[in-house]
């Protein structure tokens, strides 16, 4: 089984050129799956095959900046970014789709359902922080993620403290990181109220909390599940950070499944 690549233009309100590019694999019921911050869509690469094996169809937009996706890039909100989103579910995954995002991409998930809630059946959390701030020794280690300034071993030390779990092998984070997708996707977040996304639109949600998570501390989970109650699903991973992904690929993979079996 092979992942499909699409592309897609539209344009934004502005009349702006966008170009939105990524991939899809597999057969059966639509799941896409948004990335980190400034990282690409292939970080999902290992989930998205086990659940296509599975009998999902998943789908990878990547983010503006990254793998031939284009568009502005400056004073954006999650709003503009979510409408990229709605494009590729509309014409690419055939909503209503499961969403899922990881990190960032949680925020810009819950807000793709909060606008456009006829496109999204589920939503699905992976790192979802954005309501309890990072300590600050977790802040610097994310920001030095993306110091091109760094040398090799500095920035490594910053991988591995802000993103995995004690133990955990960071070299396989240690290529991925886009400063200017960064820089657009946080002043996106700073520019959107948290308001505008916390509550996803009022879809079912699978909140997937890594325990040592140093950057979206597991309190943003348990608000989240104390707040909504039963239309959170909550599921802790051990021995897993921030990144998760390349941690815990198959236990991720599971309670994906779980949930939308």
């Amino acid at each position: 089984m092979n992942f499909e690549a699409y592309e897609l233009d539209r344009k934004d309100g502005e009349g702006r050129d966008i170009v939105l590019r990524g991939r899809s694999i597999g057969r059966g019921p639509s799941l896409v799956m948004l990335a980190s911050l400034g990282r690409p869509g292939t970080d999902f690469d290992e989930v998205a095959i086990t659940l296509a094996n599975a009998g999902y169809r998943v789908t990878l937009p990547e983010p503006r900046g990254f793998g031939g996706s284009t568009g502005p890039m400056e004073e954006l909100t999650l709003h503009d970014l979510a409408e990229d989103v709605a494009h590729v579910i509309e014409h690419v995954a055939e909503g209503p789709v499961a969403l899922a995002g990881h990190a960032f991409g949680n925020r810009l998930a819950r807000t793709t359902a909060a606008d456009r809630p006829e496109l999204v059946s589920k939503v699905i959390l992976l790192a979802c922080g954005g309501l309890i701030e990072m300590p600050e020794e977790a802040r610097k280690a994310l920001i030095g993620c993306f110091d091109e300034k760094l040398s090799p071993e500095e920035h490594i030390e910053c991988v591995r403290y802000g993103f995995f779990a004690k133990g955990n092998d960071p070299e396989v984070w240690r290529d991925g990181w886009s400063l200017p997708v960064m820089l657009m996707q946080s002043s996106a977040v700073r520019r959107t109220a948290v308001e505008d996304w916390w509550e996803a639109g009022g879809q079912p949600m699978l909140v997937v909390q890594a325990t040592e998570d140093a950057i979206a501390l597991p309190a943003n989970a348990h608000d989240l599940k104390a707040r909504l109650g039963d239309r959170v699903t909550l599921v802790e991973l051990p021995h897993a950070g921030h990144a998760m992904l390349p941690e815990q690929p198959d236990r991720i993979a599971d309670a994906i499944f779980e949930f939308l079996k």
